[in-house]
């Protein structure tokens, strides 16, 4: 019987989210529901230095935003844990021991000017090598230099110390990974990474490791940033007996600036003004504030269906997915192994689409909470006919207010370009006449109301083209806009008459 599919996200708690961060928590979600497994959510917090408050309240918020939320976590609770890695520290240094005491890892007490002193002497050999590994250890003050009774004395003296991995010498680390296929990595290429650092916390390959063993995680999904430590991980799995439990590895493709060289950075996001994380984040430390997709107004279905195609191809022509069509096509084969433009455009056009099907209704109640947030009511039948008009225009849900608080405040001012060439004394006096017929009654019937509009202007020797401009500018204070007759019909007679008498005052 196979074994049940479990996937994990592991961010760490260092910052707002970036969002390729949450794209890797998406493909890790859409691949446990395809098949049937469970997504694990772990706080790799062991970088106690660089931890930030509030991080981990951001990184459980932006999953439920995105509707991804895990099946375990911290705050959720599972089988598996604790699912903070600061609490499993016993954990960790027992399989560090584990590893000294079968010979594989060892103890090391070199001080920071001696390791200082060793990567000076490697560059001034030039080495191809400039790290503490097979070559060098046998130089350094560690338990394979020091007799037993001297390394025992300093540990019992409680002098500082760290556990690092004794990479085999001669042998070759064989990577499979789903994504980028068959990897050889001699272990002359590795070097002895610290394990378990001094102040008891395990660096993040021997924690990574031992909680996906114990957490019985069948498949890594990462990004691609974790690919060269990946043989060091094998090894891992290996020395610690765990081979025959290996995970399948699967390294995402990087997300690249949209100029497509080099990975995506918060400074290429505000350099084409976009957002890189998924919420907005004030960095506690700082001070500094960064745009959120959210707050911003995109949709969290119109960002997870971005997502999911940065980087991976459904095999069909679609470009739509709600979220269980999204589940029911995923597969980690059909993942890209190069990296993929960050296209803010192509999010925005999603966006747009889904706004296109979401309820009038729904658009109606975003719309009347934006005109609160102004100061300005708005009838719930006013509210929904608004949403409808302008439910085509829009991109991002602020555009709501953006294009249509003309509906609740009348302008005052004018755009000048489209005054200078659309507005004439001529256009002032058919609007004038226009106004005359105007009641409530003619207003909500659109084609009677551009009858009435297109006879006054015959009257005047003019074409309804030459007057159109100059009422949607009387009406709106510019030159676009939904359609005009269904202004109308939103404003009411009273309402439009009084617009065009204003702009006929200030504009002639």
């Amino acid at each position: 019987m196979a074994k049940q599919v479990r996937v994990r996200f592991a961010p760490s708690p260092t910052g707002g989210l970036h969002i390729g961060g949450l794209r890797t928590a998406l493909y890790n979600y859409l691949f446990a529901r395809h098949q049937g497994g469970s997504f694990v959510l772990r706080i790799e917090d062991t970088d106690q230095a660089r931890k930030v408050a509030g991080a981990e309240d951001y990184i459980r918020e932006t999953l439920d935003w995105a509707g991804i939320s895990p099946d375990e976590s911290p705050w959720q609770g599972g089988d598996y844990g604790p699912y903070r890695q600061s609490e499993r520290l016993d954990i960790y240094r027992q399989y560090a021991e584990q590893l000294v005491a079968a010979g594989h890892a060892y103890y090391a007490f070199d001080t920071p000017e001696e390791l200082q002193a060793m990567r000076e002497r490697l560059q001034a050999a030039k080495a191809a090598q400039q790290q503490y590994g097979i070559v060098t250890r046998e130089q350094m003050t560690n338990s394979l230099t020091l007799s037993e009774a001297e390394t025992r004395q300093r540990l019992q003296s409680g002098e500082p110390f760290v556990i690092r991995l004794k990479v085999p010498a001669g042998r070759t680390v064989v990577v499979e990974d789903v994504i980028r296929g068959h990897v050889e990595v001699a272990t002359e290429q590795i070097d002895d990474k610290v394990l378990l650092k001094s102040d008891g916390y395990p660096t993040y390959h021997l924690a990574n490791v031992v909680d996906d063993h114990l957490m019985q995680v069948t498949h890594v999904i990462r990004g691609e940033e974790w690919l060269p430590s990946a043989p060091l991980h094998v090894l891992l799995y290996q020395l610690l007996g765990w081979e025959d439990t290996m995970p399948v590895f699967a390294h995402l493709p990087l997300l690249l600036k949209p100029e497509g060289s080099g990975k995506l950075s918060k400074r290429d996001a505000d350099k084409h003004g976009f957002p890189i994380f998924p919420l907005a984040w004030t960095d506690p430390r700082t001070g500094e504030e960064a745009a959120g997709f959210r707050e911003q107004g995109y949709l969290p279905e119109a960002v997870v269906n971005f997502l999911a195609l940065l980087g991976w191809n459904p095999g069909t022509d679609e470009e739509l997915f709600d979220r269980q069509r999204l589940i029911e096509l995923f597969d980690l084969q059909r993942i890209n192994k190069s990296g993929v433009k960050f296209d803010i455009e192509k999010a925005r056009w999603f966006n747009q689409q889904y706004l296109k099907n979401t309820p009038v209704t729904t658009l109606a109640d975003w719309f009347t909470e934006q005109a609160d947030r102004h100061g300005v009511t708005c009838a719930p039948d006013k509210a929904v006919a608004i949403a409808e008009a302008l439910r085509e225009r829009i991109t991002l849900v602020p555009d709501l207010w953006q294009q249509g608080a003309f509906f609740l405040v009348a302008p005052d001012s004018y755009d000048e370009k489209v005054a200078r060439k659309k507005w004439s004394t001529e256009v002032a006096t058919v609007l004038q006449d226009f106004a005359n017929r105007l009641n409530e009654e003619l207003v909500q019937d659109g084609e009677a109301t551009k009858q009435a509009l297109w006879e006054t202007a015959q009257t005047h020797g003019m074409g309804i083209g030459k007057v159109m401009p100059g009422l949607r500018l009387a009406l709106t204070g510019s030159g676009g806009g939904p359609d005009l007759m269904t202004i109308i019909a939103i404003l009411g007679a009273e309402e439009t008459r009084q617009r065009i008498a204003r702009a006929i005052e200030r504009l002639s």
